[in-house]
């Protein structure tokens, strides 16, 4: 069993090694090969990598104290500067999450080194690139353990060996989808015939113009040739090639040029190409407005369909990352008081008049005070003694037990109560 447990084990992208060995090699049904850097080729991909990886690298994320009564931010706490703005000396916030997001979202796992003090505080993070990485569990401590394979310098930290072995807790792991859900799998591999096509797609329009945006075909001589290859060769130096197009083609000893290729409109290759972005789309959850494509988007649905973007897209991610952030980088007596949260609520904000209709509700029925709808709008609040922080409610709402009292002035200056 040991021989054959090898070809099942989890790894950045699937290998099916006993059922054919195209996810190994990368190639498709299409005749293209596809891995993660080639995808990345297709606007496409590229695009829907891109609003991920930006969406999530641009949110604001916090460290909150569970203080009895709620939450409470805090900017004391040492994670924050590596959270919020550099995790490390060579990498912004927004840059290291952008580049954690890219390779999650191509190899379906993401790993950076987490850097400790002697005393146990993270003092840095490091991304690492996910096809270097290998997951293996410890027969002794039955902890995993990462062997990273280095090929270049961009660690500064990794100095030596080309293999690097790390600890559980020297690595910040999120994985994506899984089977096993200790390293997750490449959504590129996973849909590489999806991929390829949209590959063969591009290919098959730059050979187009290539030849000049016309279709092949076969000269036809009535006799015998000596040398077809030459005549072949010749034809193809004059009239083929996008610099070529239109020029008059003469016709010697009877011979006749036959197109056989269908034209591309006959063959629906921009239907194919569409759907193809759909189909990618569709992988990644991005609504296609997202990526340019705006058919189906009118007035009165693209708010919609950014809103359900951000709940059934961006929020799985987000909770992915928070989880795997506590797990990786907060002691287990800091997980007790602490917890990380990214803020989504920019986002979910809809137009101006939809949010003030909403902080009038809110500032009418007690829940929201001005200070309150001026921190959603990020103005700063007013100042102490000027009702900034009082909760208010409208005077004709009252409990339905008191619906009956009511008060009347009397002519002495007292109150007749009427119960």
């Amino acid at each position: 069993m040991g021989f054959f447990s090898r070809f099942f084990r989890s790894r950045d992208k699937p290998k099916n090694y006993l059922g054919g060995l195209s996810f190994l090699f990368g190639d498709t049904t299409a005749g293209q090969t596809v891995n993660e850097k080639t995808s990345m080729q297709l606007t496409a991909v590229y695009a829907c990598v891109r609003v991920l990886a930006e969406s999530i690298a641009g949110l604001p994320v916090h460290i909150y104290r569970n203080n009895g009564k709620g939450k409470e931010r805090v900017t004391d706490h040492p994670l924050c500067r590596i959270l919020h703005d550099e995790p490390n000396p060579d990498m912004t916030s927004f840059v290291f999450r952008e580049t954690m997001m890219s390779h999650l979202l191509l190899w379906g796992n993401a790993y950076a080194q987490i850097l400790k003090a002697r005393g146990g505080q993270v003092i840095g993070l490091f991304p690492l690139l996910p096809d270097k990485m290998k997951v293996d569990r410890d027969p002794k401590t039955k902890k995993l353990v990462y062997t990273y394979t280095k090929s270049d310098d961009q660690n500064p930290n990794f100095k030596g060996a080309s293999q690097i072995e790390l600890k559980q807790e020297q690595v910040l792991h999120i994985p994506g989808l899984s089977f096993d859900g200790l390293v997750g799998y490449s959504p590129i591999a996973l849909a590489k015939n999806t991929v390829g096509m949209a590959l063969a797609c591009d290919e098959y329009g730059a050979k187009f113009f290539e030849n000049g945006a016309r279709p092949g075909g076969i000269l036809k001589h009535p006799g015998v040739l000596k040398d077809p290859a030459k005549v072949r060769e010749n034809w193809q130096a004059v009239y083929g090639g996008a610099g070529n197009t239109g020029r008059v083609a003469v016709l010697e000893e009877g011979m006749e040029y036959q197109p056989l290729s269908l034209p591309p409109e006959e063959a629906q290759f921009l239907q194919t190409r569409k759907f193809q972005i759909e189909e990618i789309a569709r992988l990644f959850r991005i609504p296609p407005h997202m990526l340019g494509d705006l058919d189906r988007a009118t007035f009165a649905n693209i708010e919609q369909q950014s809103l359900e973007f951000v709940k059934y897209t961006l929020n799985p991610w987000v909770i992915r990352w928070e989880q795997a952030l506590q797990k990786a980088l907060l002691s287990d007596k800091e997980k007790e008081e602490y917890f990380i949260r990214f803020n989504v609520d920019g986002l979910l904000r809809g137009d101006y008049a939809s949010r003030m209709q909403g902080y009038s509700i809110g500032r009418q029925n007690g829940w929201l005070s001005v200070n309150d709808i001026r921190e959603l709008e990020d103005m700063n609040p007013l100042p102490e003694g000027e009702g900034g922080e009082l909760y208010l409610v409208n005077g004709n709402m009252t409990k339905l037990k008191d619906a009956g009292i009511f008060a009347i002035p009397a002519g002495n200056g007292g109150v007749i109560t009427n119960a």
